[in-house]
């Protein structure tokens, strides 16, 4: 039986990509451009001082084989450790310089991409995995700060430790020397490299079948009631025997593919010293070369070989790092679905006339609104009603710039609200949602969240006008109470009073209230209800209602259906001209008697 899982394939690059991505994420790092410099000065001193220490090597056999002085050989074997010391203090300080510049990118990549996904359409947050963006942000941001640990702490110093050794090579000795580490780092390189493609499959395959294995362990065991009632504890032993069969052969596999590994580097690196030690002796024979140039030559070799110890886990990890940073380059350039114009200005103040033409709007397909129009006069109260899925709700939606409309236009004080800023837009509309959550945090921090610089006076009128006051007063610790994650601590009632609270402290002049009371209870309804007259009494508001009993009073009441306006009246007028307003209201008397 088949598992439950996606088999996870290789990851591919493309290059130029990759490496524009890399240089454009590499801006974040151009105001530390001295810090860098005194890092890679640092990087330089380090791998100039590991490279001395052969050459201390040398001097120490040199001198004791000719019998000299004690005091030279212990003033080299001095320096020798010194020079240790100094590659270690100089790597210790490149870390520690270059730490301020990795986290300071990673600080400012992290601002920006926040910043970016706030910036993006309703549409793009209606339509997003929150765990996926989550861990593609996580992983992009770390990966910047992967790629430059690469670079900086493995890449470049093995280079620069290969130039400065085949630097000494050419200098010092015969052109022979360098040409043989050239050939034996190159075919390290290569074997490394191409080898872990290869070996990938192998890795690659033991962990989708561990995935699977434990997908379908933890499924089995979720659902023991469907798999006893059926009887198929054989069906999932053997289904989990499987797995785990193809999961050991594919372990067993990486296993001896990661031995293979490690002996082809230990036999190219055993080739090249004996390469190199052979033209040495043939050297030392002939008198070209003391006892501590072979000596030092095996040091270079040997020392050089060190870091590309992890060529492969470094490449391996460079693939995955480059990965994530071209998911989180595709969501740094995702283009908003509604962004402002490059002539937009901020909205006039005005006494907020609300005016929809022929507005028109299409989700996904599905023609949502067809040709509305009305007018929403300032202090009035219009509402809008209709059967579900009428798109009343998407009326606010519309006036807020969440979606733009397909056509027909909507304008605030005259002003088209497409040529706006949308931050004087959002200024002027306050929202009552029909479900309001809240940030975990104080019950004072979600109230001032509508104005952050809001003081007590304010923030405690609010709460009178809300009919919120006697509630805080009975909390123990009053506005520093904690709400809980959504606000799940707080009642439905008591989250729609917050809501209330907040669009009052906004003092926004045009509110809106989207269903406001159609998930509360009859009492809660009431007190509701209560305070949101006392808010319509100082603002224009657009009403979407469910409960056609909240809007009685409305100036105006707009019926729509299968998104087309059927009907625009009073209250009375709507009920003497008995078409679906009165339908609605007769259905909603019948269900409340019923209740």
């Amino acid at each position: 039986m088949q598992g439950r899982h996606k088999p996870v394939d290789d990851p591919k690059i493309d290059v130029r990509r990759a490496l524009a991505n890399l240089s454009g994420l590499l801006g974040y790092l151009w105001g530390l451009k001295a810090r860098i410099g005194l890092a890679l000065g640092c990087l330089l001193l380090a791998k100039l001082a590991t490279v001395s220490v052969p050459w201390m090597l040398k001097g120490i056999v040199d001198n004791l084989e000719a019998d000299a002085l004690v005091i030279v050989p212990l003033s080299l074997v001095a320096a020798y450790g010194a020079l240790r010391i100094a590659s270690s203090a100089f790597n210790e300080l490149r870390d520690v310089l270059f730490a301020r510049v990795r986290f300071t990118a990673m600080h400012r990549l992290s601002v920006d991409l926040l910043s970016h996904l706030h910036r993006q359409s309703h549409q793009f947050h209606l339509s997003r995995n929150t765990g996926a963006i989550s861990r593609d942000l996580e992983r992009g941001t770390a990966s910047l700060s992967e790629l430059l640990n690469y670079l900086v702490f493995s890449i470049v110093p093995t280079f620069a430790e290969l130039l400065l050794v085949i630097g000494i090579m050419l200098f010092q000795f015969s052109p022979g020397y360098a040409v043989t580490t050239l050939i034996a780092v190159a075919l390290y390189a290569a074997f490394t490299l191409r080898y872990m493609d290869w070996r990938s499959r192998y890795r690659l395959e033991q962990n989708r079948l561990d995935s699977e294995a434990n997908g379908r362990a933890i499924d089995s065991l979720l659902n023991h009631e469907t798999v006893k009632s059926f009887g198929n504890e054989r069906l999932e032993r053997e289904a989990y025997d499987g797995l785990l069969s193809g999961w050991s052969t594919a372990a067993q596999k990486s296993n001896l593919s990661m031995a293979l590994l490690n002996f082809g580097q230990a036999a190219i690196v055993g080739l090249g010293v004996t390469a190199m030690l052979l033209l040495a002796v043939r050297d030392v024979d002939a008198g070209v070369l003391s006892l501590g140039d072979l000596v030092m030559l095996n040091a270079l070799l040997l020392q050089l070989f060190i870091p590309l110890n992890v060529l492969g886990v470094i490449y391996r990890s460079m693939r995955y790092a480059l990965i994530n940073m071209e998911r989180l380059v595709s969501l740094l350039e995702r283009k908003p679905d509604v962004a402002e114009s490059t002539n937009a200005a901020p909205l006039a103040e005005g006494p907020g006339r609300v005016v929809f033409e022929k507005v028109s709007f299409s989700y996904d397909e599905r023609q949502v609104l067809n040709d509305v129009s009305f007018t929403l006069e300032p202090g009035q109260k219009l509402a809008i009603v209709g059967p579900s899925g009428a798109g009343k709700s998407t009326l606010s939606r519309l006036l807020f710039r969440f979606f733009d409309p397909v056509s027909g236009r909507i304008t605030v004080d005259g002003q088209d609200i497409s040529d706006a800023t949308l931050a004087s837009l959002r200024a002027r509309l306050a929202l009552v949602p029909q479900d309001t959550v809240l940030f975990n945090d104080t019950l004072r921090q979600n109230l001032a969240y509508a104005k952050p610089d809001a003081n007590d006076v304010e923030i405690t009128a609010a709460l009178e006008a809300a009919d919120l006051n006697a509630f805080v007063q009975s909390l123990p610790a009053g506005l520093e109470t904690q709400v809980g994650e959504r606000g799940l601590k707080l009642s439905g009632g008591e989250k729609q009073r917050v809501a209330i609270a907040r669009a009052l402290l906004k003092g926004s002049p045009i509110v809106v209230f989207d269903e406001a009371t159609s998930s509360l209870d009859s009492q809660s309804e009431r007190q509701i209800i209560n305070a949101l007259q006392r808010l319509q009494q100082r603002c224009t508001s657009l009403v979407i209602a469910h409960r056609l009993s909240t809007i009685v009073d409305a100036d105006l009441i707009v019926v729509l259906e299968g998104g087309c306006v059927v009907e625009q009246g009073a209250h009375d007028a709507l009920l003497e001209a008995n078409g679906l307003y009165a339908r609605l209201w007769q259905s909603q008397l019948k269900s409340d008697d019923t209740a």
